[in-house]
């Protein structure tokens, strides 16, 4: 067994690396429920680059992940492999703080920083890359390496680690960072906020940062105009919806290489509503593959159908049961169904009526509490300003 690691990995350039491998666990995350991934791969070639690129303690925690066999044979002549290249490392380390200057020792430390990293030895690369900082001078070198460290709590599901570092990240750029890492980080923390359900604050950065996208490393042009839509989708006001999405430039040169998302974004705008649940249902069982959003899978769902909802019955002061259940393609049982729970938590502001079988809706009287509020608020003013004119004259 040659055991020659890629040394490009290993890389001493400065700027944001490709460490680790953010596909690897996608995958994973595919093989854990069936033999074979959307791409084709199956477990055995799967495992079988793991191995090739000496990720040891991946592989390890893989293989008890899915209650396999490891194979012996290679974790003892890999151990011993990571066990040489560790100390060829280390030896470079202090010969680098003996004879060398300080920057030739952060680079030797962050060698071995990625090396840990690229095998997929968590603990150790986060400790690596942590000395590694504490031996950088300037901020966009310790950016990029806090930027690893986010990328590493994307790969392992280690929310603490992404959420430390993104908070480090957002006051080392308060310090002083500059234009493309700023930009990076807002993709990042959008991600973050993605991953944990917090869709608004999600859709706020990603739409800051869709025209200036360069965070490849993340995840592809594609990929992030996907996220941008979906959360779009869930938090924009329809007027919004259409300045920020449907006529984006930047949207629109992506979109229609994606059919499904292109069908959702489509159909829920022009009110096609029996299309739109389609396309629905075809973007929740993608969500259903994906590592990090098949948790929020069925809630985004509900609250699609909530907003369209709401959108169509935005049209009426009452509309029949029959019309609202033809004009989305189901059943009134469905829609009846639907509709009570929806009425019931507070969702929906209208009511259906069993004997006629009409739904009549409620409106906002919004814009009245507001000047009612806005007169009383004034005369507790002009009250103020009276009794202050008392003691004026007094």
């Amino acid at each position: 067994m040659d055991l020659e690691i890629d040394e490009t990995q290993l890389s001493l350039e400065e700027g944001v690396n490709n460490l680790p491998d953010l596909d690897l666990p996608r995958v994973a995350h595919l093989l854990r429920f069936t033999q074979e991934a959307d791409d084709g791969t199956t477990r055995s070639q799967f495992l079988d680059r793991l191995q090739q690129n000496y990720m040891l303690p991946y592989y390890q925690l893989i293989c008890e992940e899915w209650s396999i066999d490891v194979d012996e044979h290679w974790v003892n002549e890999t151990t011993e492999y990571i066990s040489n290249k560790l100390e060829e490392l280390d030896s470079a380390i202090v010969d680098a703080v003996q004879n060398l200057g300080e920057t030739e020792v952060r680079l030797c430390n962050l060698a071995k920083a990625n090396f840990l990293c690229s095998i997929g030895d968590k603990k150790r690369a986060e400790t690596a890359y942590v000395k590694t900082n504490n031996l950088t001078v300037g901020s966009g070198h310790k950016l990029d390496v806090v930027f690893t460290l986010i990328r590493m709590g994307f790969f392992f599901n280690d929310y603490d680690l992404i959420k430390r570092n993104i908070e480090k990240a957002k006051f080392m750029i308060e310090e002083g960072g500059d234009w493309d890492r700023k930009n990076r980080l807002k993709v990042y923390e959008a991600y973050y906020f993605l991953t944990i359900r917090e869709f608004i604050k999600a859709s706020e950065l990603f739409l800051d940062s869709l025209a200036t996208f360069t965070s490849y490393e993340l995840f592809s042009y594609e990929e992030n105009v996907y996220y941008t839509v979906l959360s779009a989708l869930y938090s924009l006001p329809r007027v919004e919806l259409k300045e920020k999405i449907v006529d984006s430039p930047e949207i629109k040169t992506v979109i229609h290489h994606n059919e499904p998302l292109k069908n959702l974004l489509d159909n829920f705008y022009n009110c096609n509503y029996a299309e739109f649940f389609h396309a629905l249902g075809n973007i929740t069982d993608e969500l259903g593959n994906h590592r990090f959003l098949y948790h929020h899978a069925s809630y985004f769902c509900r609250e699609l159908r909530i907003k369209a909802y709401a959108q169509f019955l935005e049209s009426y002061l009452s509309v029949q049961l029959s019309s609202v259940a033809e004009a989305f393609g189901v059943t009134e049982d469905f829609i009846d169904s639907e509709l009570s729970r929806f009425i019931s938590l507070g969702r929906i502001p209208c009511a259906i009526d069993k004997v006629a079988m009409v739904i009549h809706t409620k409106r906002s009287e919004s814009k009245n509490s507001q000047y009612h509020e806005t007169i009383k608020q004034g005369d507790i003013l002009l009250n103020r300003v009276q009794k202050l004119s008392r003691v004026i004259h007094l």
